[in-house]
């Protein structure tokens, strides 16, 4: 009977379904990557910095709302210059909408002039699960001591429409701002909007 016990105890260990959800407040789920050019990040790397994730795929209209109006790229840019660290994560599956490879990754960077400090890969979908990941985009913010402050959509329009952006709530820029000042995040986990993340 011990012996049952056990085992089922080590199987549900060992469960996907046993892996903890993101929860704001709690440390974020640790990762593993490879970036468009090869080279290695895990999640713990960067303790004692801001990071920002950024669920992304080029082909979905409510991501091109914000790289063809160059929203994204300025909070990016804004963000990367205050030191904090933005991985840009594409989870599209080979053969679906948004799946790219390396090249064509730091391809995209540069006709989208965008400026993450990485592109990490996820064709498996192993990190965006892991951090249910729904929607394109979708946003994490993750204090210098790894804690997750913020989830969910990057603003409070959720339309594909860029004129949408005209006096938009940017809920990432607004998380970015309390991190760095080291006060709660007045809105901490919104519902995230966009193309469904094509595992």
């Amino acid at each position: 009977m011990m012996r049952l016990f056990t085992v089922a105890l080590a199987v549900a260990l060992l469960s996907p379904a046993a892996v903890a959800a993101p929860t704001v407040g709690q440390p974020a789920p640790e990762f593993t990557a490879v970036d468009s050019n090869g080279a290695s990040h895990s999640l713990a790397d960067f303790k004692g910095k801001i990071v920002v994730l950024e669920w992304t795929n080029a082909e979905c209209p409510y991501t091109r709302k914000h790289y063809d109006s160059g929203n994204m790229q300025k909070l990016q840019e804004d963000a990367t210059h205050a030191g904090v660290v933005w991985l840009s994560i594409i989870s599209s599956a080979p053969g679906k909408q948004g799946y790219v490879t390396g090249a064509e990754a730091n391809q995209l960077t540069i006709s989208r002039k965008a400026h993450p400090s990485a592109v990490l890969l996820d064709p498996a979908g192993a990190i965006g699960r892991e951090y249910e990941a729904r929607t394109t985009p979708q946003m994490f913010v993750i204090d210098r001591a790894g804690v997750l402050r913020y989830m969910g959509a990057i603003d409070d329009k959720p339309v594909a429409s860029p004129a949408s952006l005209a006096g938009a709530r940017n809920y990432v820029r607004a998380a970015l701002a309390s991190v760095e000042a080291g006060k709660p995040v007045a809105v901490a986990s919104t519902e995230p909007y966009g193309c469904s993340v094509k595992y």
